[in-house]
C-alpha cells in the first residue's frame, strides 16, 4: 500500500498515473475535493481508496500502517499569494510534521514535497547543501522552510526524501486556477486574444520578459519521484528542477510555436501586491540529486511545452 496525499491534485494526480502504468493500484488517495473539479483527475485511474484530508488526520491512529511500503506527501496549500498564515502553517508545515512523525514511528519510507520558494530572492543562491540563512519571500515558501528545518532538526533528513519543487507545470493543473502555470495561461489567452501578457520587470538587471526560471515538466517530477521509490537507499533533501534557467520570453515563444501562432507578447505593469515577493532568477543546482544516484533525464522546454499544449491543451484540456 501507497499513501499519496495530494493525489486529486496536479503533481498528485500525475504521480497516480504514473504508479497505475507500473503496476500499482493498492493506493490510498488523501485530498479534499470540495467544490472542485479535482476529482476529474481521478478519473479511469485505478486506487485502493479515497479519504479526506481532514477525516485522514484525525484518523491516524485508527489507520493500520504495518502494510504501508511509501508515503508520497505532495498535499499541500500552493498558492503563493496566501494571506492565512495560521493556514499555510497549520496545512504545509503542522500536518506535514504529524505525517513525519507517523513515517518515522511506523519506518515508512517518506517523499515529501518542498519548494524553491524556499529560496527567496535568490541572495545565497540555489544549493540544497544550504538551509539556515534561506529568506522566503512569502508565507508559502516560509511554510516549506520551516518543516525542511524541522526535518534537519530532528535528522529525519537521513530517512526522508523532499524535494524542492521549482516551476513545475502540465497536464492536470486545470484545477489550480490562479496558480495554474503560465503555459496553461498564456494558451487560453493566445486563443482569445491572439497575444500573451508578461510582466514588465521592475528590476534593472532584467529587461521585460527576461526574467529566469527553471521550467520542469510534470511528467519528469513523476519520474523522478518513481525512482526515488525504486531507489531507497537515496535520502535527503534535494532539488527537482532542470538545472536550466530559461526566460519567460523563451516560455511564450513555445506556446506560440507549438499553436502555430506568430509570437505577439503584451508587457503589462508588474503588480505592486507581488513587489518584493517575486523571484526574478531561479536554477536548480542538481549536483547533489546525481551525485544521490538519479538519473532521470528532463525533457527540454521547448518539447514538454509542444507535448503539453498539443497533446492536451489542444485537446480540450485533456488529462492524464
Amino acid at each position: 500500500m501507497i499513501v499519496l496525499t495530494g493525489g486529486a491534485g496536479f503533481i498528485g494526480s500525475v504521480m497516480l498515473k504514473k504508479l497505475n502504468d507500473e503496476g500499482v493500484d493498492d493506493v490510498i488517495i488523501i485530498d479534499n475535493l470540495r467544490n472542485t473539479d479535482k476529482w476529474k483527475n481521478l478519473v479511469n485511474k485505478e486506487f485502493e481508496d479515497y479519504k479526506n484530508k481532514l477525516d485522514f488526520r484525525n484518523d491516524y491512529v485508527a489507520m493500520e500502517f504495518g502494510d504501508c511500503e511509501a508515503i508520497i506527501h505532495l498535499g499541500a496549500c500552493t498558492s503563493t499569494t496566501e494571506r492565512d498564515s495560521d493556514y499555510l502553517m497549520d496545512n504545509n508545515y503542522k500536518a506535514s510534521k504529524e505525517l513525519a512523525m507517523l513515517a518515522d514511528e511506523y519506518d515508512i519510507p517518506f517523499i515529501y514535497a518542498s519548494s524553491a520558494a524556499t529560496y527567496g530572492g535568490g541572495k545565497y543562491g540555489y544549493s540544497d547543501e544550504l538551509f539556515s540563512p534561506l529568506s522566503p519571500l512569502n508565507c508559502y515558501g516560509y511554510s516549506k522552510h520551516a518543516f525542511d528545518l524541522w526535518v534537519l532538526k530532528n535528522n529525519l533528513d537521513k530517512k526522508f526524501v523532499g524535494l524542492k519543487f521549482f516551476n513545475v507545470f502540465g497536464p492536470n493543473e486545470y484545477c489550480k486556477g490562479d496558480m495554474r502555470s503560465m503555459v496553461c495561461k498564456a494558451y487560453k489567452q493566445i486563443l482569445d486574444t491572439g497575444k500573451m501578457k508578461l510582466f514588465k520587470s521592475d528590476a534593472k538587471d532584467y529587461a521585460d520578459g527576461a526574467q529566469m526560471r527553471d521550467f520542469i515538466y510534470v511528467k519528469d517530477v513523476v519520474n523522478v519521484i518513481w525512482e526515488l521509490i525504486k531507489k531507497p537507499n537515496i535520502k535527503g533533501i534535494f532539488n527537482l528542477g532542470t538545472g536550466e534557467a530559461r526566460t519567460w520570453n523563451d516560455l511564450a515563444n513555445a506556446v506560440f510555436k507549438a499553436m502555430g501562432v506568430q509570437s505577439n507578447i503584451e508587457y503589462i505593469d508588474f503588480p505592486d501586491s507581488l513587489k518584493g515577493q517575486y523571484q526574478n532568477f531561479t536554477q536548480a543546482d542538481m549536483t547533489k540529486i546525481r551525485k544521490a544516484g538519479i538519473q532521470t533525464e528532463f525533457t527540454s522546454l521547448e518539447n514538454a511545452v509542444a507535448d503539453y499544449v498539443q497533446n492536451y491543451l489542444m485537446k480540450n484540456y485533456k488529462r492524464i
